[in-house]
């Protein structure tokens, strides 16, 4: 029974390699078919806005929409249905689903400063989606899932308690040593993804980095290890080496640099 898990495990680990992540070019295992990535997103959209105070028609509403509208002109996705929406929550935070589906919380507004702190989190949010990333955790749950039920067969002949500790071991170990690191790694390239998007679109890139102080300064972090996300401390050093690289390829870049129609579109 258990080759039989080995053989699917295998197979699907071969037929799901076919994506890369855009600007890195990492080699992505996906299982999850864009349609169904797309439908989940319009779902999952509906019920945000549903249960959400929209806010329209105020200064950072429309903020949110110019902004998130000048980043989306440069991303070549006719498949993308692209909405901007800030919403009244306090928390600091925002995220894309897919489709280019954006929702902006009020209380990102409190750090990010001005509209190039504001293009950091937007950016940094449409990365997401456009490395899929939301599918690409889905799917190593899937993976997770079906290695756990591998081991429960092998040792199915075992005593109980051997498989409950195997149980409880494996959930520590892909949780601490698989899962967090993953998300930390996913954070890192969204960051290096949205900063190509904000130069693209025409943004300070300089003002990612004050952004990132100023979160460092606003909210209390927890070990980097137990943590999904990576601290302000490690993205501020992550920012600064994809800046330096863009000023090796482009020459020191300007305060606001001008949309390049070249550039855009090149590889989204």
């Amino acid at each position: 029974m258990y080759k039989k898990v080995i053989l699917i495990i295998i197979t699907i680990f071969f037929i799901g390699c076919n994506s890369k992540a855009p600007v890195t070019n990492r080699d992505q295992l996906i299982l999850i078919s864009q349609t169904n990535e797309l439908a989940l997103g319009e779902q999952s959209y509906k019920e945000v806005l549903k249960n959400s105070e929209v806010i329209n028609n105020t200064v950072d509403a429309k903020r949110v929409k110019e902004i998130g509208r000048k980043i989306a002109n440069i991303v070549d996705r006719t498949d993308y249905k692209w909405e901007f929406n800030l919403v009244k929550n306090e928390e600091k935070n925002a995220f894309c689903l897919p489709g280019g589906k954006v929702v902006v919380y009020t209380g990102i507004l409190k750090v990010a400063k001005n509209d190039d702190q504001l293009a950091t989190v937007i950016s940094h949010e449409i990365a997401h989606a456009l490395a899929r990333h939301g599918a690409e955790r889905m799917t190593t749950g899937l993976i997770s899932q079906g290695v756990q039920l591998l081991g429960n067969i092998i040792l199915s002949t075992q005593a109980s308690h051997v498989q409950s500790t195997f149980n409880v071991a494996y959930g520590l170990g892909s949780q601490y040593g698989v899962v967090l690191p993953y998300s930390r790694m996913q954070e890192n390239e969204a960051d290096e993804i949205g900063i190509h998007l904000m130069f693209q679109a025409g943004f300070n890139i300089y003002e990612s980095l004050n952004f990132w102080e100023n979160m460092s300064k606003d909210s209390n972090q927890s070990n980097e290890f137990f943590s999904t996300h990576p601290s302000s401390q490690t993205r501020i050093e992550n920012i600064k080496r994809i800046i330096k690289e863009l000023e090796d390829k482009e020459g020191k870049l300007p305060p606001r640099v001008q949309f390049n129609e070249s550039l855009g579109k090149r590889i989204y």
